[in-house]
């Protein structure tokens, strides 16, 4: 069974096009000039059209939170 759909190919597709254009931009409004960063935004384009993309990974924030907590003296 595919993990992603056809339409999450086209939108990763479609942001590509744009990084090598010069117009895809980050959400702070910079240049996206990294391959793995266009991939990220036109999966998470994607998402927000209901595409079929797996959910982000959880293990960002739980990795932040537990290392925050972890140097008591």
């Amino acid at each position: 069974m595919a993990k992603y759909g056809k339409s999450a190919s086209k939108n990763v597709e479609s942001a590509m096009r744009r990084k090598k254009k010069g117009t895809l931009k980050s959400g702070s409004g910079r240049k996206v000039t990294s391959r793995k960063q266009a991939i990220a935004i036109g999966l998470s384009e994607a998402r927000e059209k209901g595409a079929k993309v797996p959910s982000r990974k959880s293990s960002r924030t739980s990795s932040r939170k537990s290392s925050r907590g972890a140097r008591k003296t």
